[in-house]
């Protein structure tokens, strides 16, 4: 993640003359579906239902009712009504919402108003590749092609002061890393989060079939150099990636110096111990220094390293390699073979040192610290015994209680409850007891994010004031647990939640912003990102499909055009401003994965 404040004294970019004005009836702007949930919010201190009309393109009205009153909401600061017009199953564009004088944007009702979201967002991924040019032919603008950064990626370890004065010794090899995705907004390349950002793109593509729409992405629905060589396009993409964690796992025979106290909250470092680090992973390879924006990949001139490996790191690539190993066995056998392999030595590697930490003093690049790597055991042993069947691993996870508590978020410092998604559908020999368990645990949690959305303003199942940095993946991680709950038992609750989930991400919240980029009347125009910065250099604009981090509620608390806004309003339009309106694989990830769930499961 990169890292430039948004002073105070800051000029906000976003402009009345830029976008329309915000509407009084908050939407999806994406549209909705015929057949569908449909909710709006209205902002409204009456106590009383309010009456509402639907007009079609022409200003016919098309249905009517009365609005539901919700009342105060703590994370929107406002008082609120719902309305709900789910019933009403036309499909057509020009639709507006009216109460009294005021009026929504227009929107759309269709069958599949998700499609487009989901091929924007997966765009995302070819435009964050490292190492090979952005070809015109696979952008939807020319001016969005650029020449291949940091080709080639080659690095040794960082041998040098940190921020905190200590000198790291270096090693004495070096590892080709090209290839992969920038991570966020900046130069760098992260295992951690290129792990569970990969996870949940191939979660998708292993859900799929049992989702009814196994070819979602077949050859040839995204635009990619890859297209026409007969194989998934989700899996193309994702392969990119999967080839880069790859690539960061050390040779066997090495020995390399590492800090036993590195990551260890309030230790300074005091001493480094020479270990075998055969197989494990390094956590990044990035600049030394933070790259200035705009700064487009080939014009960063900064000196790359690559930086100490850790635990985490290690784990990461370990589950996303068995992973490979089981989808890519009949697709490419050498390739699961060798993702096989690097799995088993890396499982190996973590298991010798199991308190490697990440040591986030060093400057240029996100610190991805993590000073707990139980949830990355568990998630490597999931996606090892989903893949081989072997009872070690299925007596590591009994060890690690997964059955009775698979955890309660994802991300990518919290990869117990992936791990336990996985298992709770994946087929083969699971015992039957243990995956009832599992499923009855993974439906109660999906129960309580449903009530949450019940007493949310506005719907989310996202409970509470807490808006962390990139709530917008929180949420729709929520997403991700909800669909698989549905992929359980079909209740048509959890579903409806991952609806209102999107409807809040694509416009459907207080500030009346699609936070994604190109999608809908108000959506996001300057996202935090090195060379996607028009405001600061035209040469580099946004492509569609990009998703904000989103509101931030710690921004309150802090001097700026933000402070004492509530938690949904905690969020601003500019490039600069890197705590709300950064951009990262992993967010984009669940964007997809929930888009496509929905596309999916339409009609049903």
């Amino acid at each position: 993640m990169s890292r430039l404040l948004l002073g105070a004294a800051a000029v906000l970019l976003t402009t009345a003359a830029t976008q329309a004005p915000p509407a009084p009836i908050r939407i999806d702007q994406a549209g909705f579906e015929t057949r569908g949930p449909k909710i709006a919010v209205l902002p409204s201190t009456q106590g009383k239902p309010l009456a509402w009309t639907l007009t079609d393109a022409s200003g016919k009205t098309a249905a009517s009712g009365h609005t539901i009153p919700v009342g105060a909401d703590a994370a929107s600061g406002e008082s609120v009504h719902r309305i709900d017009f789910g019933n009403f199953r036309t499909p057509g564009t020009g639709y507006r919402l009216h109460v009294g004088a005021t009026a929504s944007h227009p929107f759309a009702i269709a069958d599949r108003p998700f499609a487009p979201v989901v091929t924007a967002a997966m765009a995302f991924f070819y435009q964050q590749r490292s190492g090979v040019p952005i070809l015109p032919a696979f952008v939807e603008r020319k001016d969005l092609a650029r020449p291949a950064g940091h080709a080639p990626d080659i690095a040794t370890c960082f041998a040098g002061r940190d921020q905190k004065g200590v000198k790291w010794p270096g090693c004495s090899y070096r590892i080709d890393a090209t290839g992969g995705w920038y991570d966020a907004g900046d130069h760098g390349k992260y295992v951690v989060n290129g792990g569970i950002s990969t996870w949940t793109l191939l979660d998708l593509y292993e859900r799929l079939p049992a989702l009814g729409d196994a070819n979602a992405f077949a050859d040839g629905r995204l635009a990619l150099p890859e297209r026409g060589n007969g194989k998934d396009d989700l899996l193309d993409e994702a392969r990119v990636e999967v080839a880069f964690l790859l690539s960061m796992q050390i040779a066997d025979g090495t020995k390399l110096a590492v800090a036993p106290d590195a990551g260890v909250a309030g230790k300074t470092i005091t001493r480094f111990e020479t270990i075998d680090a055969s197989g494990l992973v390094h956590t990044k390879i990035a600049d030394e220094n933070w790259t200035g924006l705009p700064t487009a990949p080939a014009e960063d001139r900064q000196t790359r390293f690559l930086y100490p490996p850790s635990t985490a790191a290690t784990l990461n690539m370990v589950g996303v390699a068995a992973q490979c190993a089981r989808i890519w066995q009949t697709i490419d056998p050498a390739f699961a073979t060798k993702c096989l392999a690097a799995a088993r030595r890396g499982w190996a590697a973590a298991l010798r040192h199991p308190n490697l930490l990440t040591s986030s003093d060093f400057t240029g690049s996100g610190g991805y610290g993590d000073p707990d790597v139980r949830d990355e055991f568990t998630f490597a042993a999931a996606q090892l015994y989903a893949t081989t069947r072997e009872p070690t691993f299925l007596d590591r996870l009994r060890k690690d209680r997964i059955f009775t508590y698979p955890g309660t978020d994802i991300g990518w410092g919290s990869l117990r409850l992936a791990g336990a998604l996985t298992l709770a559908t994946a087929t083969g020999d699971l015992p039957a007891d243990d995956r009832a368990r599992l499923c009855s645990r993974i439906t109660a949690l999906a129960d309580g994010f449903v009530a949450e959305g019940k007493r949310s303003g506005y719907g989310i199942p996202f409970g509470g004031t807490n808006y962390p940095w990139g709530s917008s993946s929180s949420i729709l991680n929520r997403a991700i647990v909800l669909g698989v709950a549905w992929q359980i038992d079909r209740k048509p609750a959890y579903r409806d939640a991952v609806v209102a989930s999107l409807d809040y991400i694509l416009g459907r919240n207080p500030l009346d912003r699609s936070y994604v980029t190109g999608i809908g009347t108000r959506p996001v125009q300057h996202p935090h990102h090195r060379f996607w910065a028009t405001a600061a250099d035209k040469r580099y604009p946004p492509p569609t499909g990009v998703l904000s981090g989103g509101p931030n509620s710690a921004a309150a608390n802090e001097p700026g055009p933000m402070k004492g806004c509530a938690p949904q309003t905690c969020w601003i339009d500019d490039y600069r401003a890197f705590t709300v309106n950064e951009v990262a694989i992993n967010w984009n990830a669940p964007l997809v994965w929930t888009g496509a769930f929905l596309d999916a499961t339409r009609g049903r």
